[in-house]
């Protein structure tokens, strides 16, 4: 089970500061969403930030999430700032072969995202091209929105697929993942949780890291036994 931490809840004055936090959380990724303002209603920050942040958290997993309408300009310059891994959105359609391709050919872990509205049959075609599939719980865009249980399925979906034609994919969730929507997922069959209100706004960032994680191990027979 992966806790990936999303710096878009972070305090945006100290992102050099924050990343370290997470680094020393006991968090396994930083998940770094991109926003171009026209795929989502939003803008965040570019590869130049990334970069900035990457010197910070050296043994971190980048989680780069690109919520744009033209990925293919980004996919270079994430490469030479640090990121690990380059997830792209199904809903890009005929674009998406190509991505996925040449994040491959990059030397990166590949991600495809879907998105609520869009069927989780549209990833179908992908599964044994990719790294990580994506299922966004909330709408993209904002940060703090709640869960959308409707999405589940899609999990549970997924998890079935990658049991069925023994894939290696992970599966992440992402948007309004807190303690008890951890558990959800995690029991529909989620690997990898990206949280940002709920772990930034936390306490203690390592403790509530260290809980979620028990909380998602739960759920997996190899840790049975574990107490939360």
């Amino acid at each position: 089970m992966i806790i990936a931490p999303s710096l878009l809840a972070s305090d945006y004055s100290r992102f050099g500061k924050e990343a370290e936090r997470v680094a020393a959380s006991g968090a396994e990724w930083l998940h770094l969403d991109i926003m171009d303002g026209q795929f989502v209603p939003n803008i965040s920050f570019g590869p130049g930030v990334v970069g900035a942040v990457r010197p910070f958290a050296k043994q971190l997993f980048f989680d780069v999430h690109l919520m744009c309408g033209q990925p293919e300009i980004l996919l270079e310059p994430f490469v030479k700032a640090g990121a690990n891994q380059l997830t792209i959105h199904v809903e890009l359609a005929d674009k998406v072969p190509q991505l996925l391709w040449k994040i491959k050919a990059l030397g990166l872990k590949v991600g495809l995202a879907v998105n609520p509205p869009t069927a989780i049959t549209a990833a179908q075609p992908y599964l044994d091209m990719i790294d990580c599939l994506l299922v966004m719980t909330v709408n993209p865009g904002f940060g703090g929105q709640s869960f959308i249980h409707e999405c589940l399925p899609k999990v549970q979906q997924a998890e079935a697929w990658r049991r069925e034609r023994k894939l290696g994919y992970r599966i992440e969730v992402d948007g309004g993942i807190n303690y008890e929507t951890t558990a959800e997922c995690a029991r529909a069959g989620a690997d990898t949780f990206v949280a940002g209100t709920s772990l930034f706004g936390a306490h203690s960032l390592k403790a509530a890291v260290s809980k979620m994680r028990k909380i998602a191990h739960a759920y997996d027979p190899a840790f049975a036994d574990l107490k939360v």
